[in-house]
């Protein structure tokens, strides 16, 4: 038997308001058929299910100021141009190298453009106006990173923007049995409804997972964790593009250098958002949304341990930081890129208010951390990743 734990969001009226989607009706007769799944498997059939997954749609408008969430390039312009100048940092001495931009993640393109649009690259990006037109210039798409191979003649820039938040996870809890995953089942008193309960052993994946880092050896009996394998892959692939070759990487998302027990990325009164802590989310039209509510209508996200990330990669390019969002993009001056901006433009007030979001230290600029890799040798730090001297 399942020892049953208590659902989340039980106390909340909107809790229980489901809808019936397709994808529901999939994920219960699967359960109904072979039982319990884990919450990674739920994730990625509501992220990738090929007809009714959240990317896989064409009814949901994802991204911008009319989707569902709205992502720090379509917030400003600014923030791909400091990453642009970032990254043209590093590549100043290689110069004479051709780039190759790799950007993970299925927005729209805005951050790509703003990167491209940094000064330096201004010149490079009309000719890939012109090559592209001329069919000298490949621009491709790659359904995995694998299908991307390390080159040592190019410079290679990787760009991960909030793309490791949507990767799935498993939620493991450590008993006096060992490490043992939680699951997705059917509720009791309403079969088409879904809840969390913990597996009634130990398996080899919730074991191995547990493992999976030094750090996780050192918590209590009772304490819950996000493990995402694939993230560790993904990031591994990552590194393993610009390691003893020309490059570097940039990832951008919503989390902290230690492990999480929950996600906390909601669009919520602050009562409710702390009440919700270490809870799972889904975002539906920038308000918070049960994840068990509409399965494939909704995206679902978590927290990116950048501490996972950087085991992923330690042994193979040197590693900076993570820092936090804000404090990465004033060292890059953005500040001083906004006033020269208000000097050209007629909404200057509402270029300077929508930019100082990235960098508001209660909000994405604190809660939104930024890892670099590559780069420099390995024994130097990177600007703006300086420890500072005491």
């Amino acid at each position: 038997m399942l020892r049953t734990l208590r659902p989340i969001l039980e106390r909340h009226p909107w809790r229980r308001r489901y809808s019936s989607t397709s994808l529901r009706k999939v994920i219960v007769d699967g359960i109904k058929a072979t039982g319990p799944i884990p919450l990674a498997t739920y994730m990625q059939l509501c992220l990738s299910h090929p007809t009714h997954g959240y990317y896989m749609s064409s009814a949901n408008d994802i991204f911008g100021t009319r989707g569902d969430f709205v992502t720090s390039p379509e917030i400003s312009s600014v923030f791909g141009e400091i990453l642009g100048v970032w990254f043209m940092y590093q590549w100043m001495n290689k110069r004479t190298m051709p780039i190759r931009l790799v950007e993970m993640g299925p927005g729209r393109g805005v951050l790509m453009n703003d990167i491209l649009g940094a000064s330096t690259f201004k010149t490079r990006r009309r000719q890939t106006i012109t090559l592209c037109s001329k069919g000298q210039f490949a621009l491709e798409w790659h359904d995995t990173i694998d299908e991307i191979k390390p080159n040592a003649d190019v410079f290679t820039m990787v760009v991960a923007h909030e793309f490791f938040d949507a990767l799935p996870f498993h939620l493991i809890e450590r008993t006096e049995q060992g490490w043992q995953e939680i699951l997705v089942a059917l509720a009791d008193e309403t079969p088409d409804q879904l809840r969390y309960v913990l597996a009634p052993q130990p398996t080899a994946a919730s074991t191995l997972l547990g493992l999976s880092s030094p750090r996780f050896l050192k918590l209590a009996i009772g304490s819950r964790l996000e493990v995402s394998p694939v993230s560790f892959k993904t990031m591994r692939s990552l590194g393993s593009l610009v390691a003893g070759n020309p490059g570097c990487g940039l990832i951008i998302d919503y989390g902290d250098a230690k492990p999480s027990s929950g996600s906390f990325r909601v669009r919520c009164s602050s009562s409710i958002a702390a009440s919700l802590r270490n809870q799972n989310q889904a975002f539906k039209n920038h308000q918070i949304v049960d994840p068990f509510s509409a399965p494939g209508a909704s995206d679902l996200t978590a927290n990116v341990d950048f501490g996972y990330l950087t085991e992923a990669i330690a042994d193979l390019v040197p590693v900076h930081g993570p820092l936090a969002q804000g404090l990465f993009l004033e060292r890059m001056g953005l500040h001083e890129r906004l006033q020269a901006l208000a000097r050209k433009v007629p909404n200057a007030e509402n270029l300077l208010a929508t930019a100082e979001r990235l960098v508001d230290p209660n909000g994405m600029g604190a809660q939104y951390k930024v890892l670099g890799f590559g780069g420099g040798q390995s024994t130097e730090e990177v600007w703006p990743f300086i420890t500072p001297k005491e």
